[in-house]
């Protein structure tokens, strides 16, 4: 059989396309308290996503391999033991078997995840695993996934998490303070987090499940991003609402804006329900369509997941053979 190979490069570099990193700037409601979203309208461009686009062939492989690239892989499990954290770092320093990379073309690209992603007492084992690799380490913090402690615990999380080896912090935030339409004091926490974070990078989840309108989830990161929030993140993944294209839709306009207004870049990362490829090129073409392609980059871009690895690799095995395996020959790690 011929040979196949996709029609882009993609790699995994760290910051590859280096930027200047999201800073803390003073708060101010001004910037954000005349938001009132059109949920109609929202909604109306966003299943312009899911609807009317398609990409096929070579095209939709090379986007596939892209998409491995911006990959959070995670394992946020209760019965998560040191050989689920050494397999997911395994899977996350070579997410496709070779053979099909041999047939992309893709076999000297040094594919790999965008990060790893694990519970706070993971990450000596992450760190072991993954050696001198360059795949970034992310961990959950603050409370995860209700946020439900006092600030003075959550920062003590974040201190105790980079100083074992976590390159990224996933925060999440106090909800309550979103439903009360308490700014000031969410900025506040946010910023003292970011604080804590020192070099780590910052993932601010908003939980956007139990945040009731498109115009909070809009302040919402409005007021994450002035507070130093590296990216923005939909969801912890356990709420029983996660990643939709209307939230994200809502929140990547907000970091467009913010571009804007600062000249400052924030990343996006949806998480929880992605699981299908498909579903990944929706997330893909939202991006490439509202913000560009320095949101294609991992340093820009993330997906947070645990089983969406295994469908990419199952279409891309299609993509060489023509024919589907069964999903069992695909596992996470």
């Amino acid at each position: 059989m011929a040979t196949k190979k996709a029609k882009s490069t993609t790699t995994s570099e760290k910051n590859k396309h280096a930027h200047k990193r999201n800073e803390i700037i003073p708060f101010d409601a001004a910037l954000f308290e005349a938001i009132n979203i059109n949920k109609s309208a929202v909604e109306r461009r966003a299943a312009t996503i899911t609807k009317r686009r398609s990409i096929k062939k070579e095209w939709q492989a090379a986007w596939l391999l892209k998409a491995i690239s911006c990959i959070d892989l995670t394992t946020l499990a209760g019965d998560d033991t040191k050989s689920n954290v050494a397999r997911l770092c395994a899977k996350a320093q070579a997410p496709v078997r070779q053979d099909l990379l041999e047939a992309l073309g893709m076999a000297n690209q040094n594919l790999m995840t965008g990060a790893v992603c694990v519970y706070h007492n993971m990450i000596p084992d992450a760190v072991e695993a993954l050696g001198e690799s360059q795949i970034p380490i992310a961990a959950v913090s603050t409370g995860f996934p209700a946020g439900k402690i006092p600030l003075k615990e959550k920062l003590t999380q974040i201190e105790l998490a980079v100083a074992a080896g976590a390159t990224e912090i996933d925060i999440v935030i106090s909800r309550n303070l979103v439903l009360q339409s308490k700014w000031k004091e969410l900025y506040e926490e946010v910023k003292a987090c970011r604080e804590a974070c020192g070099e780590a990078h910052m993932k601010t989840i908003l939980a956007t499940g139990e945040i009731p309108t498109y115009t909070k989830v809009a302040k919402a990161s409005w007021v994450s991003m002035m507070a130093g929030s590296d990216f923005i993140k939909t969801s912890t993944g356990k709420e029983s609402v996660n990643a939709t294209i209307g939230v994200s839709l809502v929140m990547i306009r907000c970091i467009r804006e913010y571009e804007e207004l600062t000249g400052l870049k924030v990343g996006f990362k949806p998480a929880g329900g992605i699981r299908k490829a498909k579903d990944a090129l929706n997330w893909l073409i939202l991006m490439k369509e509202e913000l560009g392609h320095d949101w294609l980059q991992p340093d820009l871009f993330r997906f947070g997941a645990s089983s969406l690895l295994a469908d990419i690799e199952r279409q891309l095995e299609h993509f060489v053979t023509g024919r589907y395996s069964a999903s069992y020959r695909h596992p996470v790690a």
